[in-house]
């Protein structure tokens, strides 16, 4: 009997040695080498993990870069060109510099611009009621105001204007990470360049109603006039289903488009402020000439 235990044991353990040694020659066949250059990358990155740059996270976006080499068509929006140099260094290539770009609000419905018609009372959510009916003002593609965009912000960029019903972008928080874009269930935030000086000019308007319906449901809806498309010398506006769109990088910033536009649906951000026309007098009937003076 006693045999019988020390051969069980013996051979459980030479079954246990052989199977360990097996599985280490195994191990070592078939590991992967991963490449230290990742976890500098990765190190080099915010690590905000906000999905902007496209990836699941900074990891993830680490590990592609890596992979393919080079920087073409990889931006992390959190870090910018300071970031992207840093992991240009680690990669031994060159960084495109990029234009900073920041997310805008491309309605102004306001609850002064666009008064409520009806009572909302559900849950909290534009996803749940988008789904629902075209909103309180009654434009089917205004903002709704309950602030799933301000709730996807992981950033603090973002806050609702009691006043205005309107979410408000702080400028100095924004790193274009788009979670609002892909928050608002209408599609009212866009990512633009910040422009020179910080400033922009763009429609502040989705509405794809003809004149009439579009004005009675917000006071500075565009109506698909056309005025500023004639007017833009540099074919920067373009219209489509009875709405204006302004090309941020054919752009000039003019601003003529924005005298032009009857509605004032076209904004003008961070402009100084517009110099008065000088009044030209009429002249009297009857009244002498002015005499020009000689040298």
């Amino acid at each position: 009997m006693d045999n019988l235990i020390i051969y069980a044991v013996v051979s459980l353990s030479a079954i246990g040695v052989t199977a360990a040694v097996l599985l280490y020659f195994v191990a070592q066949k078939f590991k992967v080498i991963e490449d230290p250059r990742i976890d500098e990358v990765e190190a080099a990155l915010p690590n905000a993990n906000c999905g902007g740059c496209g990836y699941a996270g900074c990891r993830a976006f680490a590990e592609a870069v890596v992979k393919a080499g080079n920087l073409e068509g990889f931006f992390c929006p959190v870090g910018g060109n300071a970031v992207m140099n840093e992991v240009a260094k680690i990669l031994g290539v060159e960084a495109e510099e990029k234009e900073p770009l920041i997310a805008v609000l491309r309605c102004n419905g306001s609850n002064a611009h666009a008064p409520k018609k009806i009572s909302y009372d559900g849950p909290s959510s534009c996803a749940f009621t988008h789904n629902l009916f075209a909103g309180e003002s009654g434009c089917p593609n205004g903002c709704l105001g309950l602030g799933d965009c301000v709730a996807a912000c992981t950033f603090d960029a973002l806050y609702m204007d009691k006043e205005t019903g309107l979410p408000v972008v702080v400028e100095d928080k924004c790193v274009a990470c788009g979670a609002c874009v892909k928050a608002c269930p209408r599609g009212l935030f866009e990512l633009r360049p910040k422009g020179k000086k910080s400033r922009r000019i763009y429609v502040s308007c989705m509405n794809e109603e003809k004149g009439g319906p579009a004005r009675k449901n917000c006071t500075v809806a565009c109506i698909g006039c056309g005025k500023c498309e004639k007017v833009c010398a540099f074919g920067a506006i373009t219209m489509k289903n009875n709405l204006a769109y302004i090309d941020p990088y054919k752009c000039t910033l003019c601003r003529k488009c924005v005298a032009e536009c009857p509605t004032n649906a076209i904004l003008e951000i961070n402009f100084p402020p517009r110099k008065p026309k000088p009044e030209v007098k009429a002249e009297t009937p009857g009244a002498p000439a002015p005499v020009e003076a000689k040298s």
